[in-house]
């Protein structure tokens, strides 16, 4: 049977649309099945109780706040896909019991990476920087760590997606002498997931659905790292 020039572009066009609504999904619900089973991942929210880190230029949100809803809502989609998942604080409060000092504070998280034994550990913080224009996704690892440096650059790669986008540009993942990279061997990045100093960055965090898409790309590079080292 011979289809019409009206039903032969009629077919087109839904082809065409077809390839567009699948190329607009993002990645992270191609690889939504993708399983975690057997992944233990550590995710270390980053202070917390009297110490709240820095603070939204405009709305005043704490980087303690931020960094919690983060951690919970990547705690999920791990979670989800079969991963144990560990976090160093779970409340606004630094450990022990919120009555402990910093140093006892970075002890209880070491203590916690350790007797883990992760596969790898995510540390969520948020940025600041003194000129308000610098915004953006930023990963950090220990040079001397190679493990810890594939993985920052696979969340990186991730992140840039977002950075595109948002930012008009990438960003390489850097070196940092951090106590959180340095307390352990294990795999391990900390990802300043935007400046609370640059107000189009803040207004985002505040954003249940920008998070969400920055947990998700922590996610994908976690995925992406542990399938290229066959883990």
């Amino acid at each position: 049977m011979r289809l019409g020039k009206n039903s032969s572009k009629l077919w087109i066009t839904i082809a065409v649309v077809l390839i567009l609504c699948i190329l607009s999904i993002p990645l992270y619900y191609h690889l939504e099945m993708a399983s975690y089973s057997g992944i233990k991942v550590v995710i270390d929210a980053g202070h917390g109780g009297s110490d709240s880190g820095v603070k939204g230029i405009e709305s005043g949100v704490s980087e303690s706040e931020i960094n919690l809803k983060v951690t919970y809502t990547l705690k999920s989609l791990f979670e989800e896909r079969g991963a144990e998942v560990i976090l160093t604080r779970k409340d606004d409060i630094i450990f022990p019991n919120g009555k402990g000092s910093k140093k006892e504070d970075f002890n209880n998280r070491k203590e916690t990476i350790l007797s883990a034994t992760p596969s790898v550990v995510i540390s969520i913080h948020q940025n600041k920087f003194p000129d308000q224009n610098r915004r953006g996704a930023q990963v950090f690892f220990n040079a001397n760590n190679t493990k810890s440096i594939a993985l920052a650059n696979a969340v990186q790669e991730e992140l840039n997606l977002i950075n595109e986008r948002e930012v008009g540009r990438k960003f390489s993942a850097l070196k940092g002498d951090y106590f959180i990279l340095n307390c352990s061997t294990f795999p391990s990045c900390i990802v300043e997931c935007g400046f609370l100093s640059n107000p189009l960055d803040e207004a985002l965090l505040n954003q249940e659905e920008y998070r969400e898409r920055i947990s998700n790309a922590i996610l994908e590079g976690v995925y992406h790292y542990l399938a290229e080292n066959n883990l």
